[in-house]
């Protein structure tokens, strides 16, 4: 069946294939690498973030809890935690810009004094792996969690300074008015340079793959209009420069064969096309010739 297609159909289906083929592989690459954009755009953005967070919680302990700590023992006050000062300003800060809607912060900690922080299983397994290797600063990746699939980037939270076991190193040492709301149990048995968590900052993996999507599809549309107008360009330089002059040429010859010796072959270009038709074009200079000389022995016979 291909030996009795047209040159174009041929040409066409080639070019077809190719296309096909080649955004294939252009689309698994893309979707690959497009994929790993959008991770470290969000991973990007998410380190800004937590980079803000630790900032706040560091006016919460050096210029906050200052001014209040005379104040604790009588009447606990959340605002002079810095795991509470944080998550407060990200919640603020998710409420009022939709830039920020979809992520969330968690200080996930193994054994917190507010249960809100308390790690979930894989939140527990993270940190255990923090606390076995101590050179891993930080993971990402995506997880399954009860609302869905999420995109995370978690740091360690090690305590480095003695104001940290203040409140969780003993029961007998934390603020009475803490031990009251919280009790002795939770939070408690801290150790300095001791990895108690993870800080963690997550998003919808749906997010990472809606915005890699639509890169991917319109980098493809674009990528496929392109190659739908060089299947077309090279269709029509394919039909004027081949196509065309050979049809010419064989209609030309046809000519001839039937006697019609007034036909003429004529070159259109320096090229392979123009030139088959000088090599026609002497062809039917030759066989006029013989046709010539035939006729001549003949005339030559009856006298």
């Amino acid at each position: 069946m291909f030996k009795n297609w047209k040159l174009r159909q041929k040409f066409t289906v080639f070019l077809l294939l190719i296309l096909i083929l080649g955004l294939g592989l252009i689309g698994t690459a893309l979707n690959f690498v497009l994929t790993k954009d959008t991770e470290n755009q969000i991973a990007s953005k998410a380190l800004i973030l937590m980079e803000t967070m630790n900032s706040v919680r560091d006016y919460t302990d050096t210029q906050v809890k200052p001014e209040l700590i005379d104040q604790i023992d009588s009447v606990f006050l959340p605002e002079t935690i810095p795991a509470y000062s944080a998550r407060e300003v990200f919640e603020g800060l998710r409420q009022k810009d939709a830039d920020y809607r979809n992520f969330f912060y968690k200080e996930a900690t193994l054994n917190p004094s507010n249960l809100r922080d308390k790690a979930n299983a894989f939140e527990t397994t993270l940190v255990e792996k923090f606390i076995a290797q101590e050179q891993i600063k930080e993971k990402r990746g995506f997880y399954n969690a009860p609302g869905g699939k999420l995109f995370y980037i978690a740091r360690p939270i090690k305590i480095t300074k003695e104001s940290c076991l203040e409140c969780h190193s003993t029961p007998d040492v934390a603020p009475k008015s803490m031990i009251e709301r919280y009790g002795s149990v939770n939070g408690m048995g801290w150790r300095l340079n001791e990895i108690v968590g993870a800080q963690m900052i997550s998003v919808p993996a749906e997010k990472v793959v809606t915005q890699a999507n639509q890169s991917f599809v319109i980098i493809m549309a674009v990528v496929s209009v392109i190659f739908a107008f060089i299947i077309w360009l090279v269709n029509y330089l394919l039909n004027q420069n081949v196509i065309s002059p050979l049809k010419k040429i064989a209609r030309v010859a046809e000519e001839v064969s039937t006697g019609y010796m007034d036909a003429e072959f004529e070159p259109t270009a320096n090229d392979e096309i123009g030139n088959l038709a000088e090599a026609f074009k002497r062809m039917k200079l030759s066989l006029a010739m013989a046709m010539n000389r035939i006729s001549q022995v003949k005339k030559m016979n009856r006298d």
